[in-house]
């Protein structure tokens, strides 16, 4: 075999993989246009590879869906399941792919937001989220985004118990003007932060739902050098879609 042809035969190997991690990591069966919008892989290369891989045992098809198979089943330890961690990390790697923008997926721990997943910008400029960090709700797309989430009681709680650190000269720490904020987000779905935790930086946040209850949230941190409205409409539409699909799986 020459190096071209084993290169697309790797190329090709790779990218059934990507598939069924990406079926297995949504946890329900998926059409190729949903694994189309977290893997840019081309048409007729995924028409090919999900033939094949229904052949081989690995996917099921269902309709228009594809869903694990028994022999993918059977790679798997008995009674393993995809965490949420493993849920999310093809979506978020698949935001920072589309954008080359660091992106990442936050969950709540007690009055703090934690980086359960990252991808970050290969751009030269770009900011950095380290998987485990913590971070303050107030101060964070993110963290806004699930303050926004939180019943009058406990947001009352949050406000008049938790300490909230002025960062630069834009973060909003005052009660009533975060009140104010977090209206505005849940009106519209989305948090936007500009230089609040960290000057130079903007972010944008998106809760994920299921079953009515909010698993966490996605954000795009974006230097301000490259935030502008093109950016900021592209990368609110990949958090508005990773977001529907994570509510699905």
């Amino acid at each position: 075999m020459n190096a071209s042809k084993q290169g697309e035969s790797v190329k090709s190997a790779v990218r059934a993989l990507e598939i069924l991690e990406t079926i297995v990591a949504m946890g329900r069966p998926m059409s190729a246009n949903e694994i189309g919008t977290i893997k840019p892989i081309p048409a007729s290369s995924m028409s090919y590879l999900l033939t094949t891989l229904v052949g081989l045992g690995y996917l099921v098809r269902e309709g228009r869906n594809y869903a694990a198979g028994p022999a993918l089943a059977r790679l798997s330890p008995a009674g393993s399941g995809a965490s949420l961690r493993e849920s999310v990390r093809p979506l978020v790697d698949s935001i920072r792919d589309k954008i080359d923008e660091t992106a990442a997926f936050f969950i709540l721990r007690d009055m703090e937001i934690e980086a359960i997943a990252s991808a970050m910008s290969g751009q030269a400029l770009r900011y950095a989220v380290e998987e485990g960090r913590r971070a303050p709700l107030h101060a964070f797309a993110a963290g806004k985004a699930l303050l926004a989430t939180f019943e009058p009681h406990r947001l009352d709680a949050y406000l008049s118990t938790v300490p909230r650190e002025r960062f630069t000269e834009n973060t909003i720490t005052e009660a009533d003007a975060l009140r104010r904020e977090l209206d505005l987000i849940r009106n519209t779905g989305l948090s936007h932060v500009r230089e609040e935790f960290t000057m130079g930086i903007c972010a944008l946040g998106k809760v994920a739902w299921r079953n009515g209850a909010p698993l966490g949230a996605f954000s795009v941190a974006i230097p301000a050098a490259r935030f502008n409205p093109e950016i900021e409409a592209r990368a609110t539409e990949l958090l508005v879609q990773a977001s529907a699909l994570l509510g699905q799986a």
